[in-house]
């Protein structure tokens, strides 16, 4: 059964900080672009970060930049996504996903893991 599993959310002041993590199952997702996408209460998934598949290249909504790092370690099947300078509006259910080439566009990602609630208090 092929997964991906986040882990690595949970309740945190504004200002601090969460690292998620992504662990692939069931087949290797080291030659796929990884993202991260968001769901906030009352809202659509949106884009947060991606990477393709060598690390090389990030992509970030503008709203992140300068705060999150999205990486990989492909030998882990793994990929993290580090959130500093966490502000309320980051609150939301993160999920990551796997596809073919690294895009900003959800419908682009064939593999997507379950998701962890991140809730960030003012």
């Amino acid at each position: 059964q092929v997964q991906l599993v986040e882990s690595g959310g949970g309740l945190v002041q504004a200002g601090g900080s969460l690292r998620l993590s992504c662990t692939a199952s069931g087949r290797t997702f080291s030659s796929r672009a990884r993202g991260w996408f968001r769901q906030p209460p009352g809202k659509e998934r949106e884009f947060v970060a991606t990477v393709t598949s060598g690390g090389g290249t990030t992509v970030y909504t503008n709203s992140v930049k300068g705060r999150f790092t999205i990486s990989r370690d492909n030998a882990k099947d793994t990929v993290y996504l580090q959130m500093n300078s966490l502000k309320p509006e980051d609150t939301g259910v993160y999920y990551c996903a796997a596809g073919t080439v690294a895009v900003t566009a959800a419908n682009l990602y064939n593999y997507w893991g379950q998701g962890t609630q991140v809730t960030v208090s003012s």
